[in-house]
């Protein structure tokens, strides 16, 4: 799928986009060349010693913002997948500076649009965040302008062969800046902070993700926002799985949280579909050929009112199968030291 083919990842230096690289490289080991696309050089120096052009002549490094169109356009010269992991993510920052996130989240986003276009990628897959189903901080807002951009852009696309789609999921065990991590470092301190003792979240190991925004490239038509089906938990019973014996005082909930975070809502299910492992939120206009697609894909049409949340959610993890997820996906020593 991937093999002789020339991809960027934007914000390629991020959890994502070094899981994403280390997943290409194992199952594509022909692939022409891997752009990481990002604007930190210290981390791209970084991943560069992971990866040295001797053994790995097929990375590049390119220091870039996707806030710059120039310089994306440039980056995009010959590419033919884009995978759109660039973000301001952290919540609480967002709401501090607002216009520096409207500025990476949904200009960056017009401005990755823009540069495919011109440059005549062929696939662009974009990350979004379960944060930007009915969004009540910025991030989220944010994120869900950037949603709707890159589903509308399949609408611009004229004669060109280019498809744009976009892949929604929960939290991701062990990124930069989540709560596990977060967690394993306090558990030195024998306290863990609970913002509050009914919070839920949606897990989904880093694979997981991976494995996502490469079924999108291979089966996306043009226009799909995929949504995992994937297990809650509490965060308390995460507080508990990572430190059982450490104190637990509550201190609220911080600007622009949830207590449950939600990826489908009900104003979606009427053109969401069941297709496989995944959820699939078509748009409800400009999709090419959706009867055959729903065919031949096997789609059903969710319930009317059907919402996905992680506080409602069929499948929650106990604490101790949350113990041996973050051994396996997260740190291999936990429970060990």
């Amino acid at each position: 799928m991937l093999n002789n083919k020339d991809i960027l990842i934007t914000g390629g230096t991020g959890s994502l986009g070094t899981a994403l690289t280390r997943r290409i490289l194992r199952d594509y080991p022909e692939v022409n060349r891997l752009i990481i696309y990002s604007r930190d050089e210290q981390k791209q120096f970084q991943m560069a010693q992971e990866y040295p052009p001797d053994q790995y002549p097929m990375i590049r490094f390119f220091i870039g913002d996707v806030r710059d169109p120039e310089r994306l356009k440039r980056a995009f010269t010959g590419v033919d997948c884009v995978i759109h992991a660039a973000a301001m993510k952290h919540v609480h920052i967002a709401e501090y500076n607002p216009d520096e996130c409207v500025k990476t989240n949904i200009n960056g986003a017009e401005n990755v649009i823009k540069a495919a276009l011109s440059c005549g990628v062929e696939d662009v897959v974009a990350l979004s965040t379960d944060k930007a189903c009915a969004p009540i901080n910025l991030y989220g807002a944010t994120k869900l302008a950037s949603d709707k951009l890159f589903i509308a852009a399949n609408n611009i696309v004229g004669k060109q062969d280019v498809k744009f789609s976009v892949v929604r999921y929960g939290n991701v065990m062990g990124s930069n800046g989540s709560v596990i991590p977060f967690f394993l470092k306090r558990k030195k301190t024998g306290v863990l902070p609970i913002t509050d003792p009914t919070m839920t979240r949606f897990n989904i190991p880093i694979e997981g993700g991976v494995d996502m925004v490469l079924h999108a490239i291979e089966h996306a038509q043009g226009g799909e926002l995929y949504v995992p089906k994937i297990p809650s938990y509490r965060i308390t019973d995460l507080a508990e799985a990572i430190g059982p014996e450490c104190e637990k005082p509550v201190i609220g909930i911080r600007p622009g949280e949830k207590i449950h975070e939600e990826m489908i809502t009900a104003s979606d299910s009427f053109s969401t579909y069941k297709i496989g492992d995944y959820f699939v939120i078509l748009p409800p206009s400009g999709f090419k050929n959706r009867e055959q697609y729903l065919k031949e894909r096997g789609g059903v049409l969710v319930e009317q009112g059907f919402r996905y949340n992680s506080g409602e959610n069929e499948e929650f993890l106990t604490v101790e199968q949350l113990r041996e997820l973050i051994k396996e996906h997260v740190d291999p020593g936990f429970g060990v030291r």
